[in-house]
């Protein structure tokens, strides 16, 4: 096997038990982006972002993961929400990726999770794309190079997108798989070709970890005050609630997008990138994810560009609503350089609701707080997506209900325990829809959005008389910035008030099995307005 780069020469991957016709190891973002080029894996954008199609899959591929059912982990796992794979089943999708990839040249990658050393976690990635290096590299975190030499991978992540899972033989539900044994501390990917299979390889890894340890593993952006950086605020949401857009704001400095632990020393990122959507990305609204999707070697997934000019057409969805793009955190301006943050003092969870009834910010008691948690929910966001009718709730538990390896309960605890330890003040954030279902409705501005989470931080709006809301029962405020003023009352923005009735009881009809499901309750019901609170 031939070998190049940058590594510790007692711990090359053969060493490890694979071997390929040529690895290299640790190639930098330009190198990487060359030789993608080279390869035909993409092409170059007008600016020098790499523009890849990812094929099939536009997403991940959720019902293939897998975790190798081992002893000393089986009864830890959440086997409701994760599918098992025998052991020997997982011995033969080894043995076979492996004799595939003896006969090809790969990027290896040695990168960290965790901006905390005590608790950093280092990922080895074995890459058939050297795009998905060049991702790798840009999502986690990268270590000094004069600290390559006395690397050790903690785990291993093998990707060969083009080896295809055979089900009578590999025990997968398909020819894709991504397969996780926490006793070899391996995972096989397999059959795919998007690149954020990796990514959330390597959080399901902290999600398993971290709790035995105390930490919160947390599928949340931060931020803290630019003033202040004990002013750390935490941003929940599934895709679509804004969860990148809302935690990138020039009044205060990034932690990260997308993922982060809690633990007696605060926030800190698992990552040292950024993962955001693109699909009608706006200069106006998003400057600073604007300038670094159009930056020299930004991975841009499904971005469609204008073939003689090679500009990106932000708006088209001709391949997908999924269009994302991957860059360092370092191609924004407002980043906290240490990537932490002290207690978060706000909690916002946030929603986009298609049926246009649940309030743009509601303040919620802890008990409630741990409720939303479990239920994570947010809509289909039918109306940007053709061929969808009415509006449909999803629900991902805790938030990242794919990443969760041990039962929901267990990050529950977790953060009601941090909450109680913090005082944080957690806040019900709708971005979805106001004065109307997806149909009939308008999506609630940004600039009203962000001005109510400033008003929140700053601590003006929870000075304010508050009354329960009319479907969920929690606190909304009754006065709050001028502009968000006109909507902070759902039921004021609907001008046909039997069809607001009528969508508030489609929502409450949709989550009640939910919270049965979980095991909990919430109120949920329509309540009288009361005075003051």
């Amino acid at each position: 096997m031939f070998e190049t780069g940058l590594r510790n020469p007692t711990l090359g991957i053969e060493v490890q038990g694979y071997k390929a016709r040529y690895a290299r190891y640790n190639a930098e973002a330009s190198a990487l982006l060359e030789t993608a080029l080279v390869n035909g894996e993409g092409r170059l954008s007008r600016d020098g972002a790499l523009v890849v199609d990812t094929g099939q899959f536009t997403g991940r591929s959720p019902k293939d993961k897998h975790i190798v059912v081992e002893p000393s982990t089986k009864d830890d796992i959440w086997w409701d929400g994760n599918r098992a794979l025998r052991p020997e089943d997982f011995e033969t999708l080894k043995a076979d990726m492996l004799e595939v990839l003896a006969d090809r040249d790969v990027e290896v990658q040695d990168l960290v999770c965790g901006a905390v050393a005590e608790h950093a976690v280092n990922i080895r990635l074995i890459a058939g794309f050297s795009w998905h290096a060049l991702f790798l590299r840009h999502m986690l975190r990268r270590p000094p190079r004069d600290a390559l030499s006395d690397y050790t991978p903690d785990f291993t992540i093998i990707n060969l997108p083009h080896f295809r899972a055979d089900p009578a033989r590999h025990g997968t539900r398909s020819e894709t798989v991504v397969a996780i044994s926490f006793e070899q501390k391996l995972v096989l990917i397999a059959g795919t070709e998007y690149s954020g299979e990796n990514k959330k390889a390597a959080f399901t890894i902290l999600n398993h970890l971290y709790p035995a340890r105390g930490i919160l593993p947390m599928h949340c952006s931060a931020n803290h005050s630019v003033q202040d950086a004990k002013d750390t605020a935490l941003f929940f949401g599934l895709s679509g609630t804004g969860k990148t857009t809302l935690s990138s704001d020039r009044t205060r400095k990034l932690i990260g997008d997308d993922e982060h632990g809690w633990s007696d020393e605060g926030i800190f990122n698992f990552e040292g990138g950024c993962y955001a959507k693109t699909i009608r990305l706006s200069k106006e609204s998003e400057p600073e994810i604007w300038d670094a999707v159009h930056a020299f070697g930004t991975v841009l997934e499904n971005v469609v560009m204008d073939e003689d000019s090679r500009s990106l057409m932000l708006d088209d969805d001709t391949i997908t609503e999924n269009t994302r793009a991957a860059y360092p955190l370092e191609r924004l301006a407002n980043v906290a350089p240490d990537s932490r943050g002290a207690e978060p003092r706000n909690i916002f969870l946030l929603t986009c609701d298609a049926f246009g009834v649940t309030p743009p910010i509601a303040r919620l008691s802890p008990a409630e707080a741990r409720v939303l948690f479990l239920l994570g929910f947010t809509s289909k966001v039918a109306g940007t997506e053709r061929g969808v009718g009415a509006p449909e709730p999803t629900f991902s538990t805790c938030f990242g209900a794919p990443f969760l390896t041990r039962p929901p309960a267990v990050y529950a605890d977790l953060f009601e325990k941090r909450l109680e330890q913090s005082g944080a003040q957690v806040w019900l954030v709708n971005t979805g829809w106001s004065g109307g279902d997806v149909e009939t409705g308008k999506r609630m501005p940004i600039s009203v959005t962000r001005s109510l989470l400033r008003a929140a931080m700053n601590s003006t709006l929870g000075a304010v008389r508050f009354e329960r809301d009319r479907v969920w029962g929690v606190e909304i405020p009754c006065d709050g910035p001028a502009e968000a003023r006109p909507y902070l009352d759902p039921y004021d923005t609907w001008r046909d008030k039997d069809a607001f009735d009528r969508a508030a009881d489609g929502l409450r009809s949709r989550i009640m099995p939910k919270l049965s499901e979980l095991g909990v309750t919430f109120p949920l019901s329509r309540v009288p307005q009361t005075a003051d609170l």
